[in-house]
């Protein structure tokens, strides 16, 4: 009954490949003497997941015949577009004010609000893994900023291999 009406192409083993590289990044973040090297590896690594995500989810679609640009497809990416375009508005105002303490918490909040946007319609696990990053997000915001690499390992990583691993296995790949 869930599904009928949902977007079921979220891709899970996806989203544990995101949170793999999510994990190698905030590895790699926490050892960058700068905050313009650490700032280019996360952007990097934002372009990597959103392609991971987007060729997972299209071969997960194309597998179940779903469209990603009709009915809950359509929805669930313009639920998730706009919080992640404002992410994008909000890193650069961040940066050209010099608080790039303040991104980790930022991207997190972001990313879950537009999670449990698109989890609207999409699978239960869909917008409870966003309401994660989003308390995740918000801990992060409050936390000393010499924390904000580890949430990001937490979140981006950690978060994306637990719910991808529940999410391939309740409703496939």
């Amino acid at each position: 009954m869930e599904r009928a009406g949902s977007f079921t192409a979220v891709p899970g083993w996806g989203g544990v490949a995101v949170g793999a590289t999510a994990l190698a990044t905030a590895w790699l973040a926490k050892r960058q003497a700068s905050d313009a090297a650490w700032l280019a590896l996360w952007l990097g690594e934002a372009v990597l997941a959103a392609t991971i995500g987007s060729i997972a989810s299209v071969r997960k679609a194309r597998a179940g015949g779903l469209s990603l640009l009709r009915g809950a497809g359509r929805k669930f990416l313009f639920g998730l577009g706009p919080p992640i375009l404002a992410g994008g508005v909000l890193t650069l105002a961040l940066v050209r004010l010099g608080a790039t303490h303040a991104l980790p918490g930022t991207w997190l909040l972001m990313y879950g609000v537009g999670t449990v946007a698109a989890g609207t319609f999409s699978v239960r696990v869909v917008p409870i893994m966003g309401l994660c990053f989003m308390l995740l997000g918000m801990a992060t915001l409050l936390a000393p900023p010499a924390w904000g690499n580890a949430f990001m390992a937490l979140g981006f990583g950690g978060l994306h291999v637990v719910f991808g691993i529940l999410i391939a296995r309740r409703y496939g790949g």
